[in-house]
């Protein structure tokens, strides 16, 4: 069993322009010797969104709630809408929606300008908002990628049964895990990643207990979206990112040569840990469950420097000067 080290939770909610409104559980930018960069490598930032009401937007069509065009280099942003619609645009000429369930991984690469609003559909309506946004490093062989998106259906992202291992009779199914990125035990996520990493959304519909599988070479984190629940018998609310103990082992130095795929690649030779999640039967004697939702993320540290600032990572200070000298002289994404 991989032991939790430390749960997060304790940040104060903030507006990212109008529209978002969130808690960064992980900054790779803090200079918190127990929680930084090395412990959550390759990711750099976590936002959670809390969900949050909003009135129908009379000016949804020339003011929409969100925020404009800003740029991005040197990593990927992957952005999950749980509840709400998320318009984006950039500077490629790619536009589109993301929609309740969906999931949209952009690779900033080389650089590129986007923006991010609430949809039409959704600020004509209003209602409740919720999403995530995680950055994830390149390593350094792909900084310079060129920019690229997927955009990943609710339907498209393989499903797996959680099994209760209480009931020892019976192969009881107790919840699922859609497969956004990585392995689980050889069914393969929906997105190509850079590097090895898993990414998976889950859902526990009634009591019981269950197993999560995770390669010992990864650095592990888990965020508890929605309800109540014991992780590896410690309980855990809503809005808190259980940090787990560091890798037994790594491959650190070995990213750059990667290909840019390797999503196909199977953990079946690679040790795994597990952790254990227990959805407790109500105390209060309610016969109706909330569903409780996870996140995981789990992947291989990259172990390379980083040199960030704002919307740019790149791995030493010269290349972030350099990136700030294109984006002002109108060089930036070439």
């Amino acid at each position: 069993m991989r032991p939790i080290k430390h749960i997060h939770g304790d940040k104060a909610p903030h507006w990212v322009g109008d529209g978002f409104y969130v808690k960064t559980l992980i900054n790779h930018l803090e200079d918190n010797p127990d929680f930084n960069y090395n412990h959550t490598d390759p990711f750099l930032l976590f936002d959670y969104g809390n969900p949050t009401t909003f009135a129908p937007n009379p000016e949804y069509k020339l003011q929409p709630h969100g925020i404009g065009q800003h740029p991005h280099k040197g990593f990927e942003t992957v952005t999950i809408a749980y509840s709400g619609e998320i318009s984006h645009a950039d500077s490629t000429g790619g536009r589109g929606d993301i929609l309740e369930g969906d999931v949209q991984w952009m690779t900033a690469g080389r650089g590129i300008l986007h923006e991010e609003f609430h949809s039409e559909a959704f600020g004509q309506r209003g209602g409740v908002f919720s999403m995530v946004q995680l950055w994830v490093n390149l390593p350094s062989a792909h900084k310079l990628t060129e920019p690229k998106y997927q955009s990943i259906k609710r339907s498209e992202m393989p499903i797996v049964e959680l099994i209760d291992h209480s009931d020892t009779h019976n192969q009881t199914a107790i919840g699922k895990v859609a497969i956004i990125a990585g392995d689980w035990q050889g069914v393969l996520g929906a997105a190509s990643t850079f590097t090895p990493i898993n990414l998976w959304d889950i859902e526990l519909q009634v009591a019981g207990s269950t197993t999560l599988p995770v390669p010992s070479n990864h650095n592990v984190l888990l965020l508890v979206q929605e309800g109540n629940l014991l992780v590896n018998s410690t309980p855990v609310s809503a809005g808190n990112l259980i940090q787990f103990a560091a890798p037994s082992h790594s491959n650190v130095g070995d990213q750059s040569e990667q290909t840019s795929d390797v999503s196909t690649l199977s953990t079946d030779t690679i040790s795994t840990d597990t952790i254990e999640l227990q959805y407790q039967t109500p105390t209060d004697g309610a016969e109706t469950r909330t569903p409780i939702k996870l996140l995981l993320l789990s992947g291989e540290p990259i172990g390379e420097p980083v040199a960030g600032h704002g919307p740019f990572v790149m791995n030493t200070q010269e290349e972030l000067r350099q990136t700030f000298r294109d984006y002002q002289t109108g060089h930036f994404g070439q």
